[in-house]
């Protein structure tokens, strides 16, 4: 078996929690929330590309 990337995996779970914040700011009717979640969301992901990026150019993965 592979070893765990642990901070892709907390990459992974903070994308998700951004995602279910957006469903949660939709219920609640939230303008705000829905934006803020959205750029965390945009913020989040591209922090991990960014990271796999540097670790493949590293020879990490």
């Amino acid at each position: 078996m592979k070893e765990i990337k642990w901070v892709f995996l907390l990459f992974a779970v903070a994308a998700a929690m951004s995602i279910i914040g957006i469903g949660i700011a939709i219920a609640e009717r939230s303008t705000i929330g829905i934006i803020a979640c959205i750029i965390a969301l945009f913020v989040i992901m591209g922090q991990g590309f960014k990271t796999k990026k540097k670790m493949r150019e590293q020879g990490n993965l």
